[in-house]
């Protein structure tokens, strides 16, 4: 992250240990770690390394045993059970690896839930739900259940649902995981988008194609940030062939 980049999500020595005396268990080490305004971070490491207890700590699903998380400048150990809920339904958006949608709601209920749960009116979250699906190119299957869309279009649904209304932060565990090659890159646009409108992203990865799509590459290993790696190249230049010498 730049110097003069706002931190959106801020961790300050943040560590998570599940258990406790010689069954102690460390998923996280202690770990410092800003993501600004703008900014879309990639985290990679080998399964079982940390990933996703990160990506679950910054959007408020898990919380530390150690340190901090503040987002934006709001720091998570003062909020209650219900002050975490609210903070997940209007800033953060969570994109699961399973999806999570529900077979019973179609693609626009799906994706005006959380603003719903938050208390919009139905017919207002059904307008902002159609603006996001319109962003991810499902404005025309609305109404159709998951059962009746095709994989990488459940997987939009799922995008549009984390970016509906106004959040602004964009959590991503493994979302190309079970895609194609076309429909993955069609969802790291979508990402890349959400950043490049002002939108701060984590997405966890094991696919470096997808990672190159990142502003900033952190590899985790045994619970600890490794290494880092960026700028990003521009991700059309992975596809070009070489130029003239």
């Amino acid at each position: 992250m730049s110097e003069h980049t706002t931190a959106v999500v801020h961790f300050d020595q943040v560590g998570r240990v599940h258990g406790s005396g010689h069954t102690a268990v460390v998923a996280l080490a202690p770990t410092d770690l800003s993501v600004g305004e703008g900014e879309l971070v990639a985290v990679m490491g080998p399964s079982g390394s940390g990933k996703s207890t990160l990506l679950a700590i910054a959007g408020g699903l898990d919380l530390p045993t150690s340190g901090s998380v503040r987002i934006l400048g709001e720091d998570l150990r003062t909020l209650d059970r219900r002050a975490l809920a609210r903070l997940r339904r209007r800033t953060v958006g969570y994109v699961f690896q399973d999806l999570n949608l529900l077979p019973g709601l179609t693609a626009a209920e799906n994706t005006m839930l959380p603003l719903e749960l938050d208390g919009v009116p139905t017919a207002a979250a059904r307008r902002e739900a159609l603006v996001a699906l319109g962003r991810v190119g499902l404005e025309g299957l609305a109404d159709r259940f998951p059962d009746d869309l095709s994989g990488g279009e459940q997987q939009r649904v799922a995008v549009a649902r984390a970016i509906v209304g106004p959040r602004r932060v964009l959590l991503a565990d493994e979302p190309t995981g079970a895609l194609d090659t076309v429909t993955g890159e069609s969802v790291m646009r979508l990402l890349r988008q959400h950043c490049d409108e002002g939108g701060t992203g984590i997405l966890v990865t094991h696919d470096a194609a997808h990672a190159s799509w990142a502003d900033r590459v952190v590899f985790i290993r045994d619970g600890r940030i490794v290494d880092q790696a960026g700028p990003r190249p521009q991700p059309s230049s992975l596809l070009a062939g070489p130029g003239p010498r």
